[in-house]
């Protein structure tokens, strides 16, 4: 099977958030973009709601869409995820990208608020249609504003409640760092107020040989505001990884 790129997407979105990523590359090499388990309709059983479960899920969508090894590209929630599939499937990493995510297990406090988010979201319903976490730089255009609530509206509330405890029960991946011997890209960006470049910066230095990036302006969704220089860095890495781009 031939070599492609896995996009793995942030909370409380779903594979929709990189349609810039699968135009800018879908032509050239075979690209997945699978919905972690409750996301975008994708109610698969056979995996649970923890990061564990959602990079089985990846991996079996890889195995689908008849792909051997990936680059993972992995934003936020997504970072979680393939720094799980790491774990799991090291077989199957062609190359890492970390966007806007961060190694380190949540602390008490994070945790907490995590599971009062997943209470309220059972109680109330998707709450965060309306009131999303600041996702985006005060500068992003209204359209883009209106394309991330619109993503996140579509997202059953249940599968929110279930990525937020999901998150919170993650376990620290920091000791994992060292040990990653495959090309690796860190993403980070100067409007990120839900990760911060520091917070980044620090997991990139942890990693032998990552490259660190800074994306001037936009928030903590790089890839929709500012995807022309997303996908510059992101075609930069895929060539470092031997893939055609």
């Amino acid at each position: 099977m031939p070599d492609g790129l896995a996009l793995l997407h942030a909370f409380p979105l779903d594979h929709t958030m990189w349609a810039r990523q699968v135009e800018a590359f879908g032509g050239t090499i075979p690209v997945v973009a699978p919905d972690f388990p409750g996301f975008g309709g994708a109610a698969d059983d056979r995996f649970p709601p923890t990061t564990d479960g959602a990079a089985d899920a990846v991996a079996d969508a890889m195995t689908r869409a008849g792909i051997d090894r990936a680059v993972l590209c992995g934003l936020s929630m997504g970072g979680y995820v393939a720094l799980a599939f790491l774990r799991r499937h090291r077989g199957r990493v062609l190359g890492l990208v970390l966007a806007n995510t961060r190694a380190d297990a949540d602390d008490e406090a994070a945790s907490d608020r995590r599971h009062a988010l997943a209470a309220r979201l059972r109680s109330e319903g998707n709450v965060l249609a309306e009131a999303p976490p600041p996702l985006l730089s005060p500068a992003a255009p209204a359209t883009l504003v209106a394309s991330v609530k619109a993503i996140i509206a579509a997202q059953p509330a249940e599968a929110i409640a279930r990525a937020s405890e999901a998150m919170a029960a993650r376990p620290n991946s920091l000791g994992d760092l060292p040990t990653i011997a495959v090309p690796t890209l860190v993403i980070s960006s100067a409007g990120d107020t839900l990760i911060s470049p520091p917070i980044t910066r620090t997991a990139a230095g942890a990693i032998p040989g990552a490259r660190f990036e800074i994306i001037p302006g936009a928030g903590h969704l790089s890839n929709m505001e500012a995807p022309e220089a997303f996908n510059t860095l992101l075609r930069d890495h895929l060539r470092r990884c031997g893939l055609p781009t």
